[in-house]
């Protein structure tokens, strides 16, 4: 349990218990019954607050009361099961008239999760007890009762009585908390319960060390010390807050050689050897620079077990710049929890913080593990060495960084000008855009992984963005430590590339461990970054430095965006164990500056949706005003063009059905970016509105067919109508056509120039391409107007101006924008970072941006030509002859 939560967690169980209707009353339960054997019961005198029996809980773990959770599973430890509980004293405290004796109340929580199958089963049961407990036996003894649901889904209640050892001094010792709860209810009745062994390891504010002193801290590197120079030292003052820091960090442990499964080489005393471990400080006291420690063997919060769990006490060493901890096990843990002891104080360790990085030894953290047992005694092992996993940088005063293989890099890899070009600027080595992300790929793109590339040092300074900074004193600020400093030339950097998976199937080069730690040089002025590079390797310890790595980054100031590009090949002949293909390496640069833009880009591109939505719906609007005053011009309009403008809005709306009414967005790149959270809720207004004009454009179809099938001449005007729909078919299959033939030649292209190395590109689906060509369609959407008015030779001013000409203005604003948005902003190929002119969903070039806008005014003037001069108007004058001689009406005879 994360000893920093013991507040928080505190507080809310006290208000959960308080204001629960579920716990019974424990008044009618009799004490002096029950546990005046154990502490007598008293009369209470007067309140008293200043003593309060409570433990900051570490750990804790109970067995037993299998049939309260209806459950069988085992008592055994495991990592899928886990019970522990809560023992929190309300601080409601009385004095007695017996000297040392206390009645206080307390609630404790039994919880039990399990996370077999990957499934979460969690049960907690609460108890409310009363009791007295002695302050000079540390004894407690308490009855209450708890409510539970039996098999049969009854509510029951369980009478309980708790009996613990708490002490209120603590020590190493005696933080170790034992008890039972026991049933108070008949073994055949319905609310009975197995007793419930209680085992507990904690804190206090007044703990006191007793096993660090003067005598240890003489021996405390077992005869293996290491020269004050080379770890660095730490501020007194803040002491405790660099020890806190060490909670979440994870050391790997490394045995001798000849250490396969022998009990010799574990200080657990089993042939199971861990391969890592926690340190988890419980108590820090700053004036004595002294640390209560729990060790555990495993994951850092597994369920606690006591045979892979050591607590110790920690001293800090000023003379050799280290932290001396003694450490013990817990005795007779096996076969019942309250045998439980701390004993066998003969575990030593010590830790330090190296004062310098190499690309060989990379550890915040470097420490070792050893026992004052000779070789002949019960429980001795073999020293273990162990560090820190974690890579970022611990930013202790005076860390530095010695770079050793610099010069061979500049032998490699000469600066070469002729790949920039004038004003090009490239990121700065200490900016934030120098880590990345990136794709490793083998030339025959049998195999990638996902890896992330972090700068560990620049010059004499560290980058450390997301590191534990640790200042000189309370009043430093971390961009101080960072000097500003002016380079001329290629700078020392070094970095750490990691994979994103910690499997074999992602390890950054083929056979290697885990990382790869590189330095080199970087040239700010042409952007290239060339380094050398190690690897441990699967088998032992040894390291391979024989790894070449090339980078190049984009200018900053392209508006046009770019990839880092590079490789990672060996440098060794091929037919070494250790070599393997070149791999090669790209990636979407997204620089800060452009990230901010792109945010600010999106923004605006909501406000954008929301405008042309708005106006869409003003339009369609002033149609069925326009409809409303001239019913009469309702059948001349066509069903085509009013079909493909409804489903322009109700496509975008079945696709974004969960957005509308929950507001839910898939996660992607556009919150990555760092957009305010008013995204998502704009965007639900936006679906609102579309929802707003998909109604209105609907009951504007309506009512065109209805009048058309009212009309006196609705014969004629279907005829007309299936005239339109096949030749604006035939226009669009032809369309179809072309567009699935450019597709195709757009395949070959990128089979035939895409080099296996590169990533990422635009990926020419079909049917990315059929919804683009959708969009060209819903661009269009005067064309079965226009054949139309053509076929049923009609004069009527069948749409108003503000209709056609305003609804093809909102079709053309995206396009209009996306002419300015690619001269003002970089392309970006992450998904859902287009909200407005989306490239997804339309084409968007500038050559299809200049030929949609043009075509969309063209059909605008010749809709307002046909309105006012005829529907053949455009076709010529001797179309103009036909048209009037049909319109012509015929007299009869007797006239």
């Amino acid at each position: 349990m994360n000893p920093s939560s013991f507040s928080f967690v505190f507080l809310i169980s006290l208000f959960t218990l308080f204001s629960s209707t579920s716990v019974s009353s424990s008044t009618s339960l009799s004490y002096s019954h029950h546990c005046a054997s154990m502490v007598p019961e008293s009369t209470p005198t007067d309140s008293d607050t200043t003593i309060v029996p409570y433990h900051r809980q570490f750990l804790s773990h109970y067995t037993g009361g299998d049939r309260i959770f209806n459950n069988n599973i085992s008592s055994k430890f495991s990592l899928e099961s886990k019970k522990y509980f809560w023992f929190l004293p309300t601080g409601d405290n009385f004095e007695t008239n017996t000297t040392g004796v206390y009645k206080i109340k307390a609630y404790l929580h039994l919880i039990h999760s399990n996370f077999a199958m990957q499934k979460r089963n969690y049960s907690e049961l609460k108890f409310a007890f009363d009791g007295f407990w002695s302050l000079y036996s540390g004894k407690l003894c308490m009855v209450g009762s708890g409510s539970w649901y039996s098999n049969e889904g009854n509510l029951i209640n369980l009478d309980a009585v708790l009996k613990l050892n708490y002490a209120i001094n603590l020590t190493i010792f005696s933080s170790l908390v034992t008890g039972k709860l026991e049933s108070l209810a008949s073994p055949t009745d319905t609310n009975y319960f197995e007793p419930v062994s209680l085992l507990e390891y904690g804190t206090s504010s007044n703990y006191q060390f007793s096993l660090v002193s003067g005598e240890f801290d003489r021996d405390c590197c077992g005869g293996n010390d290491f020269p004050k120079n080379q770890s660095l030292g730490l501020n007194p003052g803040l002491f405790c807050s660099t020890m806190n820091r060490m909670r979440i960090t994870v050391f790997d442990l490394e045995y001798l050689n000849e250490c396969s499964s022998s009990n010799n080489c574990t200080p657990l005393g089993t042939n199971d050897l861990p391969s890592y471990m926690s340190l988890q400080p419980i108590h820090c006291s700053e004036e004595e620079h002294k640390v209560q420690y729990g060790i555990i063997f495993g994951p850092p919060y597994p369920p606690f077990d006591p045979s892979t769990t050591l607590v110790g006490e920690g001293s800090w060493d000023e003379k050799k710049n280290q932290i001396c901890i003694v450490a013990c096990r817990f005795l007779n843990s096996t076969d019942s929890l309250d045998n439980t002891q701390v004993g066998d104080c003969s575990i030593r360790l010590s830790l330090r913080y190296p004062a310098f990085w190499t690309i060989r030894n990379r550890t915040s953290i470097l420490g070792q593990i050893w026992t004052n047992k000779t070789a002949n005694e019960s429980g001795y092992f073999n020293r273990i060495t162990f560090r820190s996993r974690d890579n970022r940088v611990l930013v202790v005063p005076g860390l530095r960084y010695e770079y050793t293989v610099t010069e061979k890099v500049r032998k490699l890899c000469p600066v070469d000008k002729t790949v920039t070009k004038k004003g090009d600027r490239y990121p700065k080595a200490k900016s934030k855009d120098m880590a990345f992300d990136m794709m490793l790929k083998d030339s025959a793109g049998n195999r990638a992984s996902w890896t992330k590339a972090m700068p560990s040092s620049f010059g004499d300074q560290f980058y450390a963005p997301n590191s534990f900074y640790i200042p000189t004193s309370r009043n430093d600020d971390k961009a101080e430590f960072e000097e500003k400093t002016t380079y001329h030339g290629p700078l020392n950097i070094s970095y750490t590339i990691s994979p994103y998976r910690t499997s074999s199937a992602f390890s950054v080069t083929p056979g290697s461990k885990s990382d790869i730690a590189a330095e080199g040089l970087y040239d700010e002025k042409t952007g290239s970054l060339c380094m050398i590079g190690c690897r441990k390797m699967s088998a032992g310890e040894s390291m391979d430095c024989e790894l070449l790595l090339k980078f190049h980054f984009p200018p900053v100031n392209s508006k046009e965006g770019g990839r880092i590009t590079g490789s990672v090949k060996s440098m060794r002949a091929e037919t070494d164990l250790l070599y393997f293909k070149e791999l090669k390496v790209t990636t979407i640069s997204l620089y800060r500056a452009t990230a901010k833009r792109s945010v600010w880009r999106m923004d605006l591109e909501i406000v954008m949706v929301l405008i042309s939505n708005t106006i869409a719906c003003v339009f369609v609007g002033s149609q069925l005003f326009y409809a409303k005053k001239n019913p009469q011009v309702l059948p001349f309009a066509s069903l085509l063009m009013l079909v493909i403008l409804t489903l322009g809005h109700m496509v975008p709306l079945v696709l974004n059905f969960e957005a509308l009414f929950r507001g839910s967005r898939k996660e992607n790149n556009v919150l990555l970016l760092g957009s305010s959270g008013w995204l998502e809720v704009n965007e639900v207004v936006v679906r609102a509105v579309t929802m707003v004009a998909f109604l209105l454009q609907f009951r504007l179809l309506q009512r065109v067919f209805s009048a058309r099938l009212r009309d006196e001449n609705r014969r004629v005007l279907w005829v007309a109508e299936m005239k339109a729909l096949f030749v604006s078919t035939t226009l669009y299959i032809l369309g179809l056509l072309f567009v699935l033939f450019l597709n195709a030649r757009k395949q070959n292209h990128i089979k035939a120039t895409v080099s296996s190395t590169s990533v990422f590109h635009y990926t020419h689906s079909l049917w990315g391409d059929l919804i683009s060509y959708s969009g060209l369609v819903l661009d269009g959407f005067l064309l079965p107007q226009i054949l139309l008015n053509i076929f049923q030779i009609s004069k009527e001013k069948t749409l108003s101006h503000s209709f056609y000409i305003g609804t093809t203005c909102v079709r053309l604003l995206p396009h209009a924008y996306d002419l300015y948005r690619a001269h003002n902003y970089a392309r970006t190929q992450f998904d859902g970072a287009y909200i407005f002119a989306n490239p997804n969903v339309d084409f968007y070039s500038r050559a299809w941006d200049v030929v949609i806008s043009c075509g969309g005014v063209l059909f605008a003037i010749v809709i307002y030509l046909q309105q006012r001069f005829g529907g053949r108007y455009i076709l010529g004058r001797r179309f103009w002859e036909v048209e009037v001689y049909e319109m012509v009406p015929v007299t009869s005879s007797d006239q």
